[in-house]
C-alpha cells in the first residue's frame, strides 16, 4: 500500500480543513516546498496535493507553490484542484506533475476524463468526495445525487489510473477512516482505489491493509501526521512490513 502525505493549498500555505469547510484552515507549514522536502526526507515515496482555492474558482491558484514543489523534491506528485480542461492538464503534466486528479470535470465534463486518458494514459485519476455516500462539486460546495459507486463505474473503461475516494464528513476530523464504504467502492469496480478522509492513526492504515487486497491502492495521510498522531518511520515501516510498499504500478 502507498502512503501518500497530503499537502492542501490554501493562499500559498499549507493547510488543513475539517470536512472541507473553508473557514475551517489551520496553517500548518506557511511554505509548501519546505513540507513536501520534510516529507521526502521522512521516506515518502508520492505526494499528494491539492489546490483548495482552484478547487473553488474553478482554475488553478497555487499555480507558484505547486511549481516550488516540484523544484524542491523529485517525487512524483499527484495533483487536484481546479483542473477543468485540457490546456490545465497538459500544462500541469508538462510541467513535471505525474498525474492529475479529475473531480468536479469528471461529473460535470466525463467525456474529459476519457479524452485526457487517452493522450496520457496512466497519468489521469478521478477524484470521487462523498458526502452520504453522494458525490460532492465545487470544492465540495455543490452536492449532487449520483452515488459514488455509480460515478466509479462510468470510468471503468477509460484508462483511469485510480480513484481517491474521500469521505467528506470524516476529512479532517480524525474520527478514523471509513474503511467499509472504501473497501465496498473497491470490490464494485475493477479500478484502483485510494482512500482519504478521516485517517487518524496507524490503526486506520492496518485497517485498510487488511482489506486491500480489495483493489484498494494506497491511504491519502492528512492532519495526524502535522499534529503528531502518526509517526512517518512508524506508518512507513507497516506498510514495508506488509511487503507491498512501492511505487504506482
Amino acid at each position: 500500500m502507498i502512503l501518500f502525505p497530503a499537502i492542501d493549498l490554501k493562499d500559498g500555505a499549507a493547510v488543513r480543513l475539517l470536512r472541507g469547510e473553508m473557514g475551517t484552515a489551520t496553517v500548518f507549514n506557511p511554505d509548501p516546498a519546505a513540507q513536501a522536502r520534510a516529507f521526502a526526507e521522512a521516506g515518502f515515496e508520492w505526494l499528494h496535493l491539492v489546490d483548495l482555492n482552484g478547487a473553488f474558482e474553478g482554475r488553478p491558484v497555487n499555480g507558484a507553490a505547486v511549481s516550488a514543489i516540484l523544484a524542491e523534491v523529485e517525487l512524483p506528485v499527484q495533483l487536484g484542484g481546479g483542473i477543468r480542461d485540457m490546456a490545465t492538464i497538459e500544462r500541469w503534466l508538462q510541467a513535471g506533475v505525474a498525474r492529475v486528479i479529475l473531480g468536479t470535470a469528471a461529473v460535470k465534463n466525463p467525456q474529459l476524463v476519457r479524452d485526457a486518458c487517452r493522450a496520457f494514459p496512466g497519468r489521469v485519476v478521478v477524484g470521487i468526495d462523498a458526502r452520504g455516500g453522494r458525490v460532492a462539486l465545487e470544492g465540495w460546495a455543490e452536492q449532487s445525487e449520483e452515488a459514488a459507486d455509480d460515478l466509479a463505474r462510468r470510468f471503468e473503461d477509460a484508462g483511469v489510473a485510480a480513484i481517491v475516494y474521500t469521505d467528506i464528513e470524516r476529512d479532517g476530523a480524525l474520527q478514523g477512516v471509513n474503511v467499509a464504504a472504501t473497501a465496498a467502492l473497491a470490490d464494485a469496480i475493477s479500478l484502483p482505489v485510494i482512500a482519504s478522509g478521516g485517517v487518524a492513526s496507524l490503526d486506520d492504515i492496518a485497517a485498510l491493509m487488511a482489506v486491500a487486497r480489495q483493489g484498494i491502492e494506497g491511504v491519502i495521510c492528512g492532519r495526524a501526521l502535522y499534529d503528531g498522531r502518526i509517526d512517518p518511520k512508524s506508518a512507513l515501516a507497516l506498510v514495508a512490513a506488509d511487503g507491498v510498499a512501492g511505487g504506482v504500478a
